[in-house]
């Protein structure tokens, strides 16, 4: 077990540093002072003002005389800082499988439907079942777990169909315009949900909407942290792979390159690392989309042995500073997560579409 490991880490490091420019290493020490900063950013700021000497006091175990402090960080500040971590690092690696797989820079998590499906799992929860659902006879689930489930429950059957669907069509547009017609289908059917459903009903799965980081508490914190690993690290497992695929598949095939395969994994990893974070996090925009575009303009390069881990550092640090960003300043009032994202996000997205022709996605 030892040696599998020692051989998993060591082909890690083989895949993000082989053959890399030498001017890309610089980003990997600025990412990480700057993931850092923002990770204790997270931890220090918040609605609630609390003096950083009690709150290292605090992470360090001393305790304070203050217990509601002590909840904060620990209960609210922590779990909300990995959770956006985690939840940016995700966002923007699917997205970067999705733009590579399809050959479309605007192609995103959202994309094949399954932020849709999710959203139509809690939907029915919310709007049909009335918050709650029942997994077997006397064992009610209700409650946000409920959410939960009905989300993950949601995109994991729309991943289903996509993965079914990729291996009876055969062009990627088609696949890309069949997810597209699934997400509309599950937002017909949200909609008539939403027709029938009370007001408070429609207004709580509207706020859900919005998406939030805070959502994920220190108990479920294990779970969003094994599933968004699992897909991280398959991501980086097919940096070869995406990286043929950049030349064409008649070129990757000849490489040796099992076309089919690859897709289903992609699809796969994309799907769970974005099944994850909707469930958990709400639907997210711009994230996805705008991430793997940055990390292209600081690289000048699609090479994925630089570009996976350069996006997930990226999408990281832009997720932590939505998180702080949601907080207005000397107030205790919170902005929701999807009205900061498109702050940082839609203006990346009209420089690529301007910009398109100046801009190397393929090389």
């Amino acid at each position: 077990m030892e040696v599998l490991l020692l051989n998993f880490w060591k082909q890690f490091f083989l895949c993000i540093f082989a053959n890399m420019k030498k001017q890309a290493l610089i980003f990997y020490p600025l990412l990480l002072i700057l993931l850092s900063i923002l990770l204790a950013g997270g931890l220090l700021y918040g609605a609630v003002s609390i003096p950083i000497e009690s709150v290292i006091d605090i992470l360090m175990g001393k305790g304070t005389e203050h217990l509601a402090w002590q909840n904060i960080v620990w209960q609210s500040r922590l779990p909300q800082a990995v959770t956006a971590l985690l939840a940016g690092a995700s966002l923007a690696v699917s997205g970067l499988l999705l733009q590579t797989l399809f050959r479309n820079p605007l192609a995103g998590p959202s994309i094949l439907g399954i932020s849709d499906g999710a959203n139509l799992g809690v939907a029915a929860v919310m709007l049909y079942l009335g918050g709650s659902l029942s997994l077997v006879a006397d064992l009610p689930i209700s409650g946000y777990l409920a959410v939960i489930l009905a989300a993950f429950g949601g995109a994991v059957c729309v991943l289903g169909l996509i993965i079914y669907f990729s291996a009876k069509v055969k062009n990627n547009v088609m696949l890309l315009i069949i997810g597209i017609m699934i997400g509309y289908l599950a937002s017909s059917l949200i909609s008539v949900l939403n027709y029938y459903a009370s007001t408070d009903k429609v207004h709580a799965f509207v706020m859900w909407g919005l998406g939030n980081f805070s959502g994920v508490s220190l108990q479920q914190l294990p779970y969003f942290v094994g599933f968004t690993v699992i897909g991280l690290l398959l991501s980086i497992l097919l940096i070869k792979p995406l990286n043929a695929l950049l030349l064409g598949e008649m070129y990757a095939a000849n490489l040796g390159i099992k076309i089919k395969r690859t897709r289903i994994l992609i699809l796969f990893c994309a799907g769970l690392l974005t099944a994850t974070t909707t469930a958990f996090c709400g639907p997210i925009s711009f994230i996805g989309l705008a991430v793997p575009h940055i990390a292209r303009l600081l690289l000048g390069s699609s090479n994925h042995k630089m570009l996976v881990p350069v996006t997930l550092l990226v999408g990281s640090c832009v997720a932590l500073l939505c998180n702080l960003l949601m907080v207005l300043p000397g107030t205790n009032n919170v902005f929701p997560l999807n009205a900061v994202t498109p702050l940082l996000g839609a203006p990346v997205i009209i420089y690529v579409i301007v910009n398109r022709k100046n801009i190397q996605y393929f090389d």
